[in-house]
């Protein structure tokens, strides 16, 4: 009880602290939740909007069941998760943030997952997706293309060190491989498919209604997140907060031989990964390869905006927060390492190697990742402009059926 008192203190000194600092820095609050903002519908929505629709309708149908008995022999082994496990993986893979926590506690809401299964699934299938690494991050704060490919591969080789660590979290998940008897594995996707279609008794119409409504819902829900972190880490500088963790930070750095300039830097990436990344690669007085590795560690931990999002999403089931927020430590500690394995293979041996009109050479350059990232910047306020216009549309229609 006493802790749940100081619990209850902790968070009203908290907001209120918040409110004032609004009210103190107007200007400054506005700036950031712009530059929020302009995140969310330049890249967030119009990049995840699409996953989660098709996402939602794959569950729907059944192919993820499909998917999870083919990859069953995969998945259960190495990570000890279903064969669904593997689509949650891909999804978190290619559209990055949260989409990994939001397909993990859809298939646990549907009960293809047990509890201890899906918090070890949702420890390493939410990461980075791969525009971000290449685009944002090498290209656009550190304009150097081939640091994407170290980047990356630190990034992934990290979540897949944190999934077979979660392999032996919990004492749950019994061996499932070989209860497929008489028929092949192939055969038995084919009528798992067929039998989860057949139990999904929602015409189609209404399937997409439910998957437009849940993305929708969600991405909302992220773009909240995504502004109020970024004031928080706005008025956290400000007050002077920022620069008193930087001093604790420092005194780690300095046991490393890290310069402390990385120090504020590394703080702000702990609230929020594209703040912290851009002032990383703006540090002057560090060498590539610290300032690689500290963006590795924030892309790897995700920031507490993500978590936010992440602990959102996890709430409307009973997947416990904590294994997932130690997972994240986890990965920003392999990505670093591996950053600093990978160094001298990946980018110094590579650069020196390659001649100026080799092919690779040629397919790293930032001209046309660079073109890509900036298309998408462009194009991204009017694909969320657009698709919000057809969602106020769509619920309009469904109110209105409903009172007919």
């Amino acid at each position: 009880m006493h802790r749940s008192k100081l619990k209850t203190v902790f968070l009203s000194v908290s907001v209120t602290i918040l409110a004032v600092s609004l009210i103190s820095f107007p200007q400054e609050s506005l700036e950031a939740s712009q530059r929020g903002l302009k995140m969310w519908w330049e890249i967030v929505f119009p990049s995840l909007l699409p996953f989660f629709i098709v996402s939602e309708m794959l569950i729907g149908f059944g192919v993820v069941k499909f998917i999870g008995v083919l990859l069953e022999p995969l998945m259960r082994p190495l990570f000890k998760v279903p064969g669904v496990g593997g689509f949650v993986w891909a999804m978190g893979l290619a559209s990055g943030f949260p989409a990994g926590a939001k397909f993990t506690a859809r298939l646990r809401q549907e009960g293809q997952l047990t509890q201890i299964e899906a918090e070890r699934l949702v420890s390493f299938t939410n990461s980075s997706n791969p525009l971000f690494i290449f685009g944002a991050v090498s290209v656009g704060f550190f304009h150097n293309p081939r640091l994407g490919i170290i980047l990356a591969a630190a990034h992934y080789l990290g979540n897949i060190c944190v999934g077979l660590m979660m392999r032996f979290y919990g004492k749950e998940s019994p061996d499932k491989i070989g209860k497929i008897k008489g028929k092949s594995i192939f055969r038995e996707a084919l009528s798992t498919l067929h039998q989860t279609r057949i139990n999904d008794k929602r015409p189609i119409g209404k399937l997409l209604g439910d998957a437009v409504n849940s993305s929708f819902q969600t991405l909302l829900m992220v773009g909240g997140f995504i502004i109020l972190f970024s004031v928080i880490n706005k008025l956290l500088y400000h007050l002077h907060i920022t620069a008193m963790l930087a001093k604790a930070v420092e005194i780690v750095l300095s046991s490393i031989d890290f310069p402390d300039a990385l120090s504020i830097p590394f703080i702000s990436g702990l609230f929020e990964i594209t703040l912290g990344s851009q002032l990383s690669s703006s540090v002057e007085n560090a060498d590539l390869l610290e300032k690689v590795m500290v963006t590795s560690f924030i892309l790897g931990f995700s920031g507490f905006s993500v978590q936010a999002q992440v602990a959102s999403i996890l709430a409307q089931t009973d997947i416990r927060f904590k294994p997932f927020f130690i997972a994240r430590i986890f990965q920003g500690v392999f990505a670093s390492i591996f950053t600093l394995i990978l160094w001298k293979p990946l980018y110094i041996q590579f650069n020196m190697e390659q001649p100026s009109n080799a092919l690779p050479a040629s397919l790293l350059t930032g001209g046309q990742m660079n073109h890509f990232y900036q298309n998408v910047i462009e194009a991204g306020p009017f694909i969320t402009i657009f698709s919000l216009s057809l969602y106020v549309l769509f619920l309009s229609f469904q109110i209105k059926t409903q009172k007919n």
